[in-house]
């Protein structure tokens, strides 16, 4: 007599949210709906938050919008970026989980070379549940993964590998492009599948790209702050790019991993390359100063946690980057509020320190609006 098959649960369904930022109804969860429904959604409204948001029947989530940051944050609001996707790192602060996947709602489910869909959240956590390989280049890429292995001449002593904090995924049809990019090549699309997953070496920065992405919250949580951008701020369109210069250079002192490579989601709408010039152009001329500013960043060695890291990375950008513009003196003032509003919200080491004395008191979570 045959047995009935017992139902497999998603993987880490449980341990992992899914944040996503919208001005939007978000009808494009339909076409996730076969990978997203069993996880948990926390939605970051932007925008006008007197505007109803639909969400699809069947999600579990919660909506939060301006006025929930102004409740829960108080003052370290401010911090929170105003109409720009930069307010998703609002979800991560909130969230609960060892997990998160961001994807931004113009984005929908890619098909392989084949034709079959992918399951971008499968691929994501494949690649944060294994380690990477930072500190020596593997070239079969990614080592761990089925099929693959070390190449002749690797150091044994090195395959082991380092805890993934960082998966960053790519985009079929419209590349991530800058503003001038874009204007030079509006018919440009992205057609090329490549079948591959490698590790960010160490020492080497990337541009990372929010639309979609998946970090080891507990790992690197509090360095995935996206900045102020947006509304009342003289940049846009670098929330991102900032989060990820912040967050390799933290990894690489911490002995973690960034991957980057598979899992590919359709991205389906070309922003205006004139609007985002206007975001964009200040931030063209400042990276040229930024980017050797992080390659030349060094951690003492008392810094041992993230955010003993993203604080003292605060000081280096107030006097390094503050003589470029004031904007980076006021960005390192955020950085430092981040960093209490995550402790305040997420007080691992207060409820540890608590649990360690009797009648230690748990403070209490903030109040949201469930559905």
């Amino acid at each position: 007599m045959a047995h009935p098959v017992s139902p497999v649960s998603p993987p880490l369904k449980d341990e992992l949210d899914i944040v996503i930022p919208t001005i939007r109804n978000l009808d494009f969860l339909e076409m996730w709906r076969p990978f997203f429904q069993p996880y948990h959604l926390i939605i970051v409204q932007d925008g006008d938050p007197t505007k109803t948001i639909r969400v699809p029947d069947g999600f579990d989530y919660e909506l939060y919008n301006r006025n929930d940051v102004n409740r829960i944050l108080g003052p370290k609001a401010s911090c929170i970026s105003f109409k720009d996707s930069a307010c998703r790192c609002f979800g991560f602060l909130v969230s609960k989980k060892k997990y998160i996947f961001t994807i931004d709602d113009d984005c929908f489910v890619a098909k392989d070379p084949s034709g079959k869909e992918i399951n971008a959240l499968t691929q994501h956590i494949q690649n944060l549940l294994t380690p990477s390989t930072p500190h020596f280049f593997n070239t079969l890429y990614d080592p761990y993964r089925d099929g693959a292995d070390f190449v002749r001449g690797y150091p044994f002593s090195l395959r082991e590998g380092a805890p993934t904090a960082i998966s960053h995924g790519l985009w079929l049809n419209i590349p991530d492009y800058d503003a001038p990019t874009q204007l030079v090549k509006p018919l440009e699309r992205n057609t090329r599948y490549v079948d591959a997953v490698m590790t960010i070496p160490k020492g080497t920065l990337f541009p990372m790209c929010g639309m979609n992405l998946g970090f080891n919250r507990e790992l690197i949580g509090p360095a995935m702050y996206f900045g102020l951008m947006g509304h009342g701020q003289p940049i846009g369109r670098y929330d991102d790019m900032w989060a990820g210069w912040c967050a390799k250079v933290i990894c690489d002192h911490l002995g973690l991993g960034v991957k980057t490579g598979l899992p590919y989601i359709w991205h389906s709408k070309a922003s205006n390359p004139f609007v985002n010039l206007q975001k964009e152009y200040k931030g063209i001329y400042w990276q040229e100063e930024i980017v050797p500013f992080f390659q030349s960043v060094v951690f003492p060695e008392e810094c041992t946690t993230v955010q003993n890291c993203y604080i003292e990375l605060s000081k280096k950008v107030k006097e390094k980057l503050g003589t470029i513009d004031p904007y980076f003196e006021k960005l390192a003032d955020a950085m430092v509020t981040w960093i209490e509003a995550w402790e305040e919200l997420n007080p691992v080491s207060q409820a540890a320190a608590a649990a360690a004395q009797p009648n230690g008191v748990k403070k209490e979570e903030p109040s949201v609006k469930s559905k």
